[in-house]
C-alpha cells in the first residue's frame, strides 16, 4: 500500500543508499552500546550514564578542535592529524569519565552491598547531573571564554566539517560517500580490537572470569576491582571513539546529545543480546538500517517511535536478543 501515510516506493528504489546510510548510523550506535554490553555482561548493572559518557566526548573533540581553530574541510594532512588527535583527547575524556563515575559512585555502593535499584537510580542520576554541569554550570563559568564550546548553554553547537564529503563510488543507484566508509569501516575495526582483546589476551581472560564467575575468580587470584575499572575504560574509549565519528558524520553537539542516542545504543546492546559484543555491533548496525527504512517509509519524526517498536518486537519472539547473552560463557 503506497498513500499519504506509506512511501515504500523510495525505499525500494533506492535501498542500496538507505541500507548505506543505515549502516553509518548504526555503527556509531554499536560503539556506544559496547559500553554498555561490558558492564552488564560483568556487573549485571544498567549504567545508564554511559549516554553522558558519549557527550563529554563529543564536546572534547570539540574543544580541541576550537582550540586550534580548525576551519572547515582544512588540507589532508591536517584533517587526518586532527582526527587522530581528537580520538586520542575523546577517548582520554570519555575513558576518565567512565572510570571517574565507577569510582566515586558505583564503587562505594558495591561495597554497601546495595540492591540492583540502587544502582539503577544512581545512575540515572549521574546521567542528569552531567547534562546539567554541560548544559548551566559550564556555560555559566566558561561561556564568556570559550563561546564557540559552550555558548549559551542547553543550544546546538557546530562543529568544523574536518572531511568534506565526496562520493568515492557508485554502485548502481548507491553513492557511497567517503565518511560513511571511514564511520562504517573504523566502528567495525574498533569492534574487532575489543573482540581480539577480551578473547585472546591475559586481560581479556580476566574479565570474563569476573564475568561468569566473580567468586570463583578472585579465588584464582583475579582482581575483581582492576577488571571492573578496565570494563569501564574500554567502554568509555569505545564512546569517545563514538563521539568522534559522529562528530564528522554530523557534525554538532549539545549538552543533552547523548538522551535519545544512549537510549538507542542501549536498544541496540539488547537487540544483539547485553553481554554480547558481537550482539552489540549486529544491534546497532540492524536498528541503524530499520531507523533509515522506518523514516523512508513514514517520515523521519517517526524513527525514534519506529527503533523502539521494534526492540518490543524481536524481545516478544526472542527475550535474550538476536545472539542472545554470552560474555561469560566464554562468555565471549
Amino acid at each position: 500500500m503506497q498513500g499519504d501515510l506509506v512511501n515504500f516506493a523510495d525505499l525500494f528504489s533506492h535501498i542500496g543508499q538507505h541500507t548505506v546510510d543505515g549502516l553509518s548510523k548504526g555503527a556509531i550506535y554499536a560503539l556506544i552500546a559496547l559500553g554498555y554490553t561490558l558492564v552488564y555482561g560483568v556487573l549485571r548493572l544498567i549504567n545508564f550514564a554511559h549516554s553522558e559518557v558519549f557527550m563529554v566526548g563529543t564536546f572534547a573533540v570539540l574543544g580541541l578542535w576550537t582550540a586550534f581553530g580548525v576551519e572547515n574541510n582544512p588540507p589532508l594532512g591536517q584533517a587526518v592529524l586532527f582526527l587522530v588527535l581528537g580520538l586520542i583527547v575523546a577517548a582520554i575524556a570519555s575513558g576518565g569519565t567512565a572510570l571517574a563515575i565507577e569510582r566515586v559512585a558505583y564503587r562505594p555502593l558495591r561495597r554497601k552491598n546495595a540492591p540492583p535499584l540502587i544502582f539503577l537510580i544512581t545512575a540515572i542520576g549521574l546521567s542528569l547531573v552531567l547534562v546539567e554541569v554541560f548544559g548551566l554550570v559550564l556555560p555559566k563559568l566558561l561561556g564568556d571564554l570559550v563561546p564557540s564550546m559552550f555558548g549559551r548553554g542547553r543550544i546546538i553547537l557546530g562543529m568544523p566539517t574536518i572531511i568534506e564529503q565526496k562520493t568515492l563510488f557508485t554502485i548502481g543507484n548507491t553513492e557511497i560517500n567517503n565518511v560513511q566508509l571511514i564511520v562504517i569501516v573504523s566502528a567495525v575495526a574498533m569492534m574487532a580490537v575489543l573482540d581480539w582483546f577480551i578473547n585472546r589476551t591475559r586481560y581479556g581472560r580476566g574479565v570474563r572470569a569476573v564475568a561468569q564467575n566473580p567468586e570463583t575468580a578472585a579465588l584464582m587470584g583475579v582482581n575483581q576491582e582492576r577488571v571492573i575499572m578496565l570494563i569501564f575504560v574500554l567502554g568509555g574509549i569505545m564512546a569517545g571513539a563514538a563521539a568522534l565519528l559522529w562528530g564528522m558524520r554530523f557534525g554538532f553537539t549539545q549538552n543533552s546529545i547523548g538522551f535519545v542516542l544512549g537510549l538507542k545504543a542501549f536498544t541496540a546492546a539488547v537487540l544483539g543480546g547485553i553481554g554480547n559484543l558481537r550482539g552489540a555491533l549486529l544491534g546497532g548496525l540492524f536498528l541503524g538500517i530499520v531507523e533509515v527504512y522506518g523514516a523512508t517509509i513514514f517520515a523521519s519524526n517517526w524513527e525514534d517511535v519506529i527503533a523502539f517498536v521494534v526492540l518490543v518486537v524481536v524481545l516478544m519472539f526472542r527475550p535474550t536478543g538476536i545472539l542472545g547473552e554470552s560474555l561469560g560463557r566464554a562468555r565471549a
